[in-house]
C-alpha cells in the first residue's frame, strides 16, 4: 500500500529524497507569520507517493537530509494503517489507532523548537493547514 504526503523542498539539505519518491504535484506558497520561517519568502510543496518498496529508505533519507537549523523541520507520508513522521535525526513510525504514538512525536516536534499548532499529526487534531 503506498503513501502519500508533502516534502517541503526549503526544508532539504539536498533534493536526492526526490529520486526515491514519485512527485505528483508542485506548488509554491507564499510564507506568511504563521509559518514561522521569516527567513523565507516562499515553501515549495511537493505532493508525493512513496511506494511501500521504497518507504524505509525514502524516510531515512529524509532523517539524514531534513534541516534542523534555524529550525527543525519534519515530514509525513501515511497510508491506511500507517503513519510516518521524520524528524532530522528521527523516524516515527505510528500505528494510526495509536493516540499514545502520536502523542510522543508531538511532544518530540515540540522539544525541537516546532509550532505546537504544527503538530497536530492525529486525524482529530487537524487545525494547521499549509
Amino acid at each position: 500500500m503506498n503513501y502519500s504526503g508533502i516534502i517541503i523542498e526549503e526544508s532539504l539539505k539536498n533534493l536526492e529524497v526526490l529520486a526515491e519518491v514519485a512527485v505528483l504535484k508542485t506548488e509554491i506558497e507564499t510564507v506568511t507569520p504563521e509559518h514561522h520561517t521569516p527567513w523565507l519568502s516562499q515553501w515549495t510543496l511537493h505532493t508525493v507517493e512513496i511506494s511501500e518498496e521504497k518507504v524505509d529508505l525514502a524516510t531515512k533519507i529524509l532523517s539524514q537530509t531534513l534541516i534542523s537549523q534555524p529550525s527543525a523541520w519534519y515530514a509525513d507520508f501515511k497510508n491506511e494503517n500507517t503513519h510516518f513522521i521524520i524528524f532530522p535525526g528521527k523516524i516515527f513510525k505510528i500505528n494510526k489507532n495509536s493516540q499514545q504514538e502520536y502523542d510522543a512525536a508531538k511532544r518530540y516536534g515540540i522539544s525541537l523548537g516546532i509550532p505546537e499548532h504544527q503538530v497536530d499529526f492525529h486525524p482529530e487534531e487537524k487545525k494547521w493547514e499549509r
